[in-house]
């Protein structure tokens, strides 16, 4: 894993933190929990990648 993706990830983690104070303050409780939420996707969809390079390597570690 390089330093690239947790770098990318604490940037989407600052505006999303960013957006969702702004959007609660002006009210819009609804939106801003659908905007943690496309924030929490997006960075899942990153990490798939690293998940199946895990599983790959644990099967075949273990001659699964």
């Amino acid at each position: 894993m390089s330093i690239d993706i947790i770098i990318r990830i604490a940037a989407l983690g600052i505006v999303v933190a960013a957006l969702n104070q702004i959007l609660k303050h002006a009210g819009r409780d609804d939106q801003a929990f659908f905007v943690t939420m496309a924030g929490i996707v997006v960075v899942l969809t990153w990490l798939v990648p690293y998940f199946v390079d895990l599983f790959d390597s644990m099967q075949s570690l273990f001659g699964l």
